[in-house]
């Protein structure tokens, strides 16, 4: 086979692994904004209920991001660089002593988190509701750790669709529970807002297990498989216990403290906001603030990074096998490629969430409308958010595992001042909370960039990857904000602005052709990208001109 061959299907690979995560992370997306819904309309739950549940949820995440989220990365590049050598075996003998490892690492958490939630409920975040939803979670963190390394063995080997459709599984059953226990919760307890919470992470809990279920189940299936990779492998060469279990840590930790970073950016607003609201106004107003917040601004700006996840997720094995086999050249094509894709899913998003705040609101909350501005100050994190997302993965993919863990923490303590400063300001108040998030999100991008491109050359011009986006997106926002007001005294609000939605996807998809921000090579490396080129080349979009191998 020749190498230009292989080289098309490996980019065939990526862009499929991309497409697939994509779709996945969509559907969990898609599922978790309908419980968040369901939630936040749901009579007793509603913007106090959310509060008790995204409190007690974010501690449990980031006892999670300790033990396990950093896992699925740091497993997939390692045992993506030893399958790029053939050696089966020992990306085997990686898979076996991290599940030994993280397994013990996830017991201790879930146990601090058992053992320790009333002193958390009651003294970190002054929110005492919180301990049963605390407790709730807690078997979850041990059946998280092991599913993570699963799920990075499978990405590792090139078997992303396996971690997509556990998760996929994982969201649905949750989606499914939430609704169902804490219906059952409300009707037995005439409406009890603290048990209905913490039978919504209950609803976590047990979705967990089902996921982690399949994930067991599919490896009993594929073992025979690995089992014969493992008797051709080659270039094998034994390690010792001591010294796989450093080499896990050492690529795993870095990686871990960057996730921990990004959920420590909630955790410091489940710690302050409501601390520092109390100083101006009563506890029940500082915790519906603090659902506002928690409830609907950060699950509606955390949407889009369902969509980008796909590309960081699938950069740190495909640039982990890339530079182990020393083609650096196809390494920077798709960071480079990732990184304008990036952008144009973050810009349309955070300009279509600041145009459209209090209609996505009526629309999706109808029974709990607040936060509109709030909405707005924190969309302008999604463009940097979804860039940082990508170049951290691309990073981390190059061995530069401690990057997105020291610029996460700079941006992290701005934010953390910020929060302090700022909220227990009575002008200011809750907004403190999303004015510090956007300076977080720019410092940890601004950083991370400027080592990428220290790092590795990217083809990333100024005027294909920013000024044209931003062409595209003005265009888009005039156009679905008039569609909007035309159609306003017409129909109803709710449908106007479904259709508003429509037509910006509409028009910024012809807009971005129509300046032809992806030339025909960019676009044949997305699913049937060739298709979309010929028939782009017969309505005279594109000239029929050289085409790219």
């Amino acid at each position: 086979m020749s190498r230009a061959k292989k080289k098309r299907i490996k980019k065939e690979g990526f862009m499929q692994s991309v497409l697939v995560l994509m779709i996945s992370q969509l559907i969990i997306k898609l599922l978790g904004l309908v419980y968040k819904i369901y939630l936040t309309n749901k009579e007793g739950f509603g913007d106090t209920g959310n509060a008790i549940y995204s409190s007690g949820y974010q501690i449990y995440a980031l006892l999670l991001t300790i033990s396990s989220i950093g896992v699925p990365n740091a497993i997939s590049k390692l045992v993506s660089e030893k399958v790029a050598i053939g050696d089966s075996k020992g990306a085997h003998r990686i898979f076996k002593i991290a599940i030994l490892t993280f397994g013990i690492i996830g017991f201790i958490a879930t146990m601090v988190l058992f053992v320790g939630a009333g002193y958390i409920s009651n003294v970190i975040l002054q929110i005492p509701e919180a301990e049963m939803t605390l407790v709730a979670l807690s078997p979850a963190i041990f059946f998280v750790t092991i599913a993570s390394v699963l799920r990075g063995y499978f990405n590792g080997r090139e078997k992303i669709s396996i971690t997509a459709k556990s998760q996929t599984l994982e969201q649905v059953f949750k989606t499914l529970l939430t609704v169902i226990v804490v219906e059952i919760v409300g009707i037995s307890t005439n409406l009890n807002t603290t048990l209905m919470s913490a039978g919504a992470n209950l609803a976590t809990t047990l979705s967990v297990l089902l996921s982690f279920g399949y994930l067991t189940l599919y490896y009993k299936i594929y073992k025979k498989n690995i089992a014969i990779e493992i008797k051709n492998s080659v270039n094998y060469k034994h390690e010792s216990l001591k010294k796989v279990v450093k080499k896990i840590l050492f690529v795993s930790t870095p990686i871990t403290l960057s996730a921990i970073m990004s959920t420590l950016n909630k955790n410091i607003d489940s710690i302050t906001v409501v601390r520092g609201l109390k100083k101006f106004l009563t506890e029940a107003q500082a915790k519906s603030q603090y659902g506002i917040l928690s409830g609907k601004v950060d699950t509606l700006i955390t949407l889009p990074l369902s969509f980008n996840i796909a590309f960081a997720t699938a950069l740190v094995p495909s640039i982990s096998s890339s530079m182990a086999r020393g083609e650096k050249e196809n390494a920077s094509k798709r960071i480079s490629f990732s990184v304008l894709i990036s952008i144009l899913i973050g810009l349309p998003c955070t300009i279509g969430m600041m145009i459209f705040s209090q209609q996505i609101l009526d629309l999706l909350f109808p029974k709990a409308t607040n936060g509109s501005l709030l909405l707005q100050m924190s969309a302008i994190t999604i463009i940097f958010s979804v860039l940082s997302q990508t170049i951290n993965g691309a990073l981390q993919g190059l061995g530069k595992i401690m990057t997105p863990a020291i610029t996460s923490t700079i941006g992290l303590i701005t934010k953390l001042a910020i929060n302090i400063w700022l909220i227990q300001i009575p002008e200011i108040g809750v907004y403190g909370a999303a004015i510090g998030s956007i300076i977080n999100n720019i410092v940890a991008f601004a950083l991370s960039y400027i080592v990428l491109i220290k790092t590795i050359k990217l083809d990333i011009k100024f005027g294909k990857c920013v000024i044209k986006p931003i062409i595209a997106t003005i265009i888009m926002g005039i156009c679905s904000y008039y569609t909007y007001l035309l159609l306003e005294g017409i129909i109803s609000m709710r449908i106007a602005t479904i259709i508003a939605i429509i037509v910006a996807i509409v028009i910024y998809a012809l807009s971005l052709l129509a300046l032809k921000v992806l030339d025909k090579e960019e676009l044949k490396m997305i699913p049937y990208g060739a298709k979309i080129v010929k028939i782009l080349e017969n309505v005279g979009i594109y000239g029929k001109g050289k085409h790219f191998k």
